[in-house]
């Protein structure tokens, strides 16, 4: 979790870095139309492969919240497992007593389940802001982006509670 967070931090500032740049460089655009006896200057240029490199530093961003994904649907596979092989051994049931302080191995691959879920949706519309987001001329819809980017809206606000639940019944956090 502290890692999604890092990098989503990392990746709203490099998006919003690409709106300052798509910004400038329409503006310099609806300038040059204005003045069409200038042709695409230096200045051009170089907003041009400002943007290029932010737009590839984002990507960097984006592929290693892959990897976090990617992590996490390797633990919910796991818990899927360890709830398969327990019903296999105690029938529908599962285990008498709980593998952990309290909750049964079905609870831990639910909630597991949800994490990944939320995470995996909102990696899918981080990948479609990446898409858009050089390309968008308008102001509001960059704001819109920068927005969703920012407050990542497919992540439901107890995402951060349920994680720090199962790690308290994992013995991870101390009571």
């Amino acid at each position: 979790m502290m890692r999604w967070e890092k990098l989503n931090e990392e990746g709203f500032s490099m998006a919003g870095n690409i709106v300052d740049l798509r910004l400038t460089r329409s503006q310099s655009d609806q300038l040059l139309l204005v003045d069409e006896s200038s042709s695409a200057g230096p200045q051009q240029t170089g907003v041009t492969t400002a943007l290029q490199d932010e737009c590839c530093k984002l990507q960097d961003v984006i592929n290693k919240m892959v990897v976090v994904v990617t992590k996490m649907e390797r633990l919910m596979t796991s818990q899927r497992g360890v709830k398969d092989l327990e019903e296999f051994q105690f029938g529908p049931e599962g285990r008498k007593f709980p593998l952990f302080h309290s909750w049964n191995t079905k609870c831990f691959e639910d909630l597991s389940r949800a994490l990944w879920e939320s995470f995996q949706q909102e990696l899918k519309l981080k990948q479609l802001i990446l898409q858009e987001l050089a390309h968008t001329a308008s102001s509001d819809l960059c704001m819109v982006y920068l927005s969703c980017w920012l407050h990542q809206p497919l992540t439901p606000p107890q995402t951060r509670l349920t994680l720090e639940a199962l790690l308290l019944e994992t013995g991870h956090r101390p009571l």
